[in-house]
């Protein structure tokens, strides 16, 4: 991993009183190393539930938790109850961004959206609405799934913890990484990796797409909506003149049902369409996963930069001080002239110290390419 270069926070959930032989101990009875643990393992997220409680400035607030439910696979014939455990939905953000952070090097799963965005003014943007709760349920065990399936991540012993520990008091560690929210590293990168700015141009251009697809559905869904609708007035308008009708009385009648059945029938369809909405938002966040980890790798190129120059400048001077050569404007230069030349035994305690940099400076390179290959 590559070393921070800012401060970091620690954030804590879970049982810390559990050694990590312990830890390993538990996965490898559930998943060997390179299988993944939704093979070996049943994950759900059965049911939502609406909880009162206080938060951290003691007022009393309304919140949803999500049951999370596991059982070994072999234990299905057998019937056997599965363990469960209740989860906010601000704790599956504490594991993603445990998750961002620990492996800069994997697209991690998107998380449903928190509160409803692009919306249609019918649907309801309101966060404990029960049709956007079970939505968010649905994508919340969508996520499980795909953490559980990945090669990488279901090995990782927090993300067990997170599935089958019920009491909890520190267990996500959650590193404010500075250099992720470093926004401009991608103009000081003198030589970016095609690969990563290729993939970068692409999750730019397939955001702008979808927000713009969605913006327009929601549109389109709007008056749409209101064309459908509107046939209800028909529909009442036939109804009341059928009443005054005698001969065509059945006829407009019959009209009327027809009318108020078309305009019914629009909750069906914009509800279907929801569900196409639903997978283009969730491919939106992806485009934010895809980002994450170019933003990463160009942070971890532009440090690979600074420490070859840095490299670089330690060898020229290095070069000075074997050949006695010195450049008339640099700062040695003119120290030199102002101060009179070093003695032999100052130019040996500064080749020796340059000598160890240069080392240190090598490994250094050596590491930062192994992070960015």
């Amino acid at each position: 991993m590559m070393a921070d270069s800012g401060p970091k926070e620690v954030a804590v959930i879970g049982n810390t009183e559990l050694t990590s032989a312990e830890l390993d101990n538990n996965i490898k009875n559930t998943i060997e190393k390179g299988t993944s643990l939704l093979r070996k393992m049943e994950i759900s997220v059965a049911e939502a539930e609406k909880r009162t409680g206080k938060n951290t400035v003691n007022m009393q607030e309304i919140y949803t938790v999500y049951l999370i439910e596991t059982r070994p696979v072999d234990a299905l014939t057998e019937g056997i109850t599965p363990d469960s455990l209740w989860r906010r939905y601000s704790e599956f953000e504490l594991l993603r961004n445990y998750l961002l952070v620990t492996y800069p090097f994997v697209v991690v799963a998107p998380l449903p959206e928190k509160r409803a965005e692009i919306v249609w003014h019918k649907l309801s943007a309101d966060n404990m609405d029960p049709d956007f709760v079970e939505r968010r349920r649905v994508g919340l065990e969508n996520f499980l799934h795909r953490v559980a399936s990945h090669p990488v991540l279901c090995n990782d012993n927090i993300f067990y913890i997170f599935l089958t520990e019920v009491s909890y008091r520190c267990i996500f560690f959650i590193q404010a990484d500075s250099r992720l929210k470093a926004v401009n590293a991608a103009f000081r990168v003198k030589n970016p990796d095609g690969r990563f700015t290729e993939l970068k141009h692409y999750s730019d251009e397939l955001q702008t797409v979808l927000s713009q697809l969605l913006r327009v559905r929601a549109r389109v869904a709007d008056r749409l909506y209101g064309v459908y609708k509107v046939h209800g007035n028909y529909g009442r308008v036939f109804s009341e003149w059928s009443a005054i009708e005698k001969e065509m009385g059945d006829g407009l009648q019959s009209a009327g049902h027809h009318m108020d059945a078309y305009a019914a029938s629009v909750d069906d369809i914009l509800e279907e369409e929801e569900h196409y909405a639903d997978q283009l938002k969730e491919y939106l966040f992806y485009t934010d996963a895809l980002r994450a980890v170019c933003r990463k790798h160009e942070l971890t190129q532009f440090e690979l930069e600074m420490v070859a120059l840095d490299l670089a400048c330690k060898k020229q001077q290095k070069e000075e001080l074997v050949t006695g050569t010195v450049r008339t404007f640099s700062l040695k230069g003119m120290t030199s002239k102002l101060f009179g030349q070093e003695t032999a035994e100052q130019r040996e305690a500064k080749l020796q110290v340059l000598e160890q940099q240069l080392k240190e400076g090598e490994e250094a390179v050596k590491e930062k390419n192994t992070e960015s290959e």
